[in-house]
């Protein structure tokens, strides 16, 4: 009762009574989890040790099966090993004799024991102790949570990781086997939705599919968001955003969609529903580090970078391992070119979160900027060897790759990005840059139309034509020897960038090549020379007929003018009329 009142000094005294931290590992985990609370860490670990009991851990079913038949008995060859393989069976052991709840707590101070440490930046430590939390109780969710939502492994480790589980140890009310069977498959298939998206697609497609479906969770928030950060991944970010919103929408004060939602706003521009969205978090949760990101989001949207900064500092202040703070920090040196400071913010993310690759990818990226060619490809090999499915990793690599004529490797790894991407279902907007960087390689390769081919896809596919791509198409077509498509190519680039230098020259150049030269072959300019001289022969006969005319209207009039009377005058004014009547009837035909 005192520690859910918060009173947690009461709440020790009486802990520490009757030796009860001692004999109770439900009195300690509490013990320890109000010093926690009090930000005493060090007393903490004093109470929790810093051993873990691992021989608590349940290996997998099979395993275990395995396990219990091994025979004691051995020749001395093989004692070594089967005195390991004892030990492992006697743990088994062990924790079938171990009561239940005593190995949820024990769980519960391995979990108290990496949040010390994380404290503490002991972090190798704390994903440790996070780790044997799971495998001592897999329903420690608390745990699995932290290492996912820390990045604390690679994709690959998170995979293995769980696969070591043994849900198998989860069981129900009900003595029925297939509802504990059941249990632990919904149980694997929870915990498989919080994996990284950047590997094993089909399999978190497959789980989520599973549970929207079958246990019809369509409409839950954790499977709502799985679905978002799959789609953020991909570069769907207003099909992501479209999730994201929904979740906020049933679910106000749920803030773990908040990061996802305002990275799609920021990338679709909406700079009306990020200040809304910021104004409403700092009124609403002020004490949260998320509600000064969005506020620091909205700020680097509109470009006032100095107050995005300063919002970013507060939230990683806040709460010093919240990552999207830290990114977002080291973004604003890197928007403004600061690349020194934003190498130094980009070293700590990496630092605190190991597993991710977004760090790593981000410091190559900067080092590239400054033409460190040989640093930028140790960043993005690492990045590399954590995820091997960012088709912006590829592309990074693959201009590392260029800047060191590796052409062929470069050639090879723009592509593999661009059939990454597709098969993800990236929009096409996403990979321009990767089809541009794609015909630039094949056109230092000497590939010239495949090279024009990627140009002419990345114009088809944008609203607006990029001066760059269309120096780009008319450098390939002045290559290739077709020097009137370059300059109607480099036409269309100075429309777009008037005072281009570098499409000035290539205009110059394609000029001077045409200098000379014939624009039609020799039978059409005789066609062409023919067609002429029949048009002025033409036009010379009707300005003569014209002429003829005019003499013929002066005579008629004279004549109307010599005429007597009424009827003279009459019959000149009809005349007259006749003959206007006349000329007019022959320009008709003509």
């Amino acid at each position: 009762m005192h520690f859910s009142t918060g009173a947690y000094t009461r709440a020790q005294t009486y802990l520490k009574r009757d030796g009860l931290v001692e004999n109770n590992p439900a009195c300690k985990y509490l013990l320890a989890h109000c010093h926690v609370k009090q930000a005493n860490f060090d007393q903490a670990l004093v109470v929790l040790g810093d051993k873990n009991p691992v021989y608590l851990i349940a290996a997998p079913g099979s395993a275990r099966q395995k396990l219990r038949h091994v025979d004691g008995r051995a020749t001395n060859g093989a004692s070594k090993k089967l005195a390991h393989r004892s030990d492992r069976v006697d743990r088994s052991e062990d924790r079938e004799r171990e009561d239940i709840n005593n190995i949820r707590f024990e769980a519960a101070m391995c979990y108290l024991r990496g949040v010390c440490y994380a404290k503490q930046n002991a972090f190798d430590r704390a994903k440790e102790c996070y780790k044997d939390a799971v495998r001592i109780d897999v329903q420690c969710f608390e745990a699995f949570d932290q290492l996912m939502k820390n990045s604390l492994m690679t994709p690959d480790e998170e995979w293995s990781f769980l696969a070591s589980l043994d849900f198998d140890t989860i069981t129900v009310s009900s003595d029925s086997p297939s509802a504990s069977q059941e249990a632990a498959q919904f149980t694997k298939m929870l915990y498989t939705t919080r994996l990284s998206k950047y590997s094993h697609p089909k399999e978190l497609a497959t789980a989520t599919e599973t549970l929207s479906t079958h246990y019809n969770l369509s409409a839950n928030p954790d499977i709502l968001l799985s679905r978002a950060e799959s789609l953020f991944t991909t570069c769907r970010f207003r099909d992501a955003l479209a999730l994201t919103t929904t979740i906020l929408q049933t679910s106000p004060d749920n803030l773990a969609p908040l990061p996802i939602h305002l990275a799609c706003l920021h990338e679709l521009n909406e700079k009306n529903a990020l200040f809304l969205l910021s104004h409403s978090l700092a009124q609403s949760h002020p004490d949260s580090p998320v509600a000064w990101l969005a506020v620091g989001v909205y700020y680097l949207t509109i470009n006032r970078i100095a107050e995005a900064r300063r919002f970013f500092s507060k939230s990683s202040m806040m709460d010093p391992h919240f990552g999207p703070a830290w990114i977002g920090f080291a973004h604003t040196f890197a928007a403004e070119g600061e690349h020194d400071q934003a190498i130094s913010a980009y070293s700590t993310a990496a630092r605190l979160f190991s597993g991710s690759h977004l760090p790593s990818l981000f410091l190559g990226m900067q080092n590239l900027q400054l033409h460190n060619i040989a640093l930028a490809h140790e960043y993005l090999g690492a990045a590399y060897a954590m995820c091997r499915t960012d088709p912006l990793l590829l592309n990074e690599l693959a201009t590392v790759f260029y800047h060191e004529d590796h052409l062929d490797e470069s050639i090879r790894l723009f592509a593999h990005a661009l059939e990454l991407a597709a098969s993800l279902g990236a929009e096409p907007a996403a990979t321009v840059a990767t089809r541009t960087n794609l015909g630039h390689a094949l056109r230092r390769a000497g590939r010239f139309e495949e090279a024009l081919a990627q140009f002419e896809d990345v114009l088809r596919s944008t609203a607006n034509k990029d001066p760059a791509v269309c120096t780009a198409k008319g450098l390939v077509l002045l290559e290739m020897g077709e020097a009137w498509l370059a300059v109607v190519a480099l036409h269309e680039a100075l429309a777009g960038a008037p005072q281009d230098p570098i499409a000035t020259e290539l205009l110059g150049k394609a000029l001077e090549v045409l200098e000379g030269v014939s624009v039609m072959g020799e039978e059409e300019e005789e066609e062409f020379e023919r067609r002429l001289e029949g048009s002025r022969v033409e036009v010379m006969r009707r300005q003569a007929g014209r002429q003829r005319r005019a003499q013929r209207r002066r005579y008629v009039s004279d004549g109307a003018g010599v005429g007597h009377g009424e009827g003279g005058g009459r019959m000149g004014r009809g005349e007259e009329s006749m003959l206007v009547d006349s000329e007019e009837e022959e320009e008709e035909e003509e």
